[in-house]
């Protein structure tokens, strides 16, 4: 007597099935991960910007004059305040009366070519708070 095996395996429909899943969660995640992408390619602008901040501060609190340190380009930022800036980041930097702008280029279309400020305000004790803003889109905008 033969017997009949069973059937192994998926049938089409469940094929499919597991295709629409696959293709909805790469819909999702993949913008999520350019996001994410950018994000983590900036951070290396926003820690340049902040040694920066950390440098113009202890020349305005040294100095005694109450005036913020002025350089209009990467090399006299990285000569006068000794402050490394990584230049595959960030095109150019300049700081002007506390308010640092740089401008990015290298880490993706969305970003490239836009700025990113910081900018520096003291209170009525000298002390000094900073801000970041710039054209850079606002979800790139590092937190206060």
């Amino acid at each position: 007597m033969l017997r009949k095996r069973g059937q192994k395996g998926f049938t089409l429909i469940e094929l499919l099935i597991v295709i629409a899943i696959i293709g909805i969660l790469a819909a999702i995640a993949i913008p999520m991960y350019k996001s994410q992408t950018i994000k983590a390619k900036l951070t290396e602008v926003t820690n340049a910007m902040s040694n920066v901040a950390s440098a113009v501060a202890a020349h305005y609190q040294e100095s005694g004059t109450g005036t913020f340190v002025s350089a209009g380009d990467i090399a006299t930022i990285q000569g006068s305040l000794g402050v490394s800036v990584p230049a595959a980041r960030i095109a150019t930097m300049d700081i002007v009366a506390g308010l640092i702008t740089a401008t990015v280029q290298g880490i993706d279309s969305s970003v490239n070519g836009t700025t990113l400020t910081l900018t520096a305000a003291t209170d009525a004790n000298g002390a000094i708070t900073w801000g970041w803003g710039g054209s850079i889109p606002a979800n790139y905008v590092p937190k206060q």
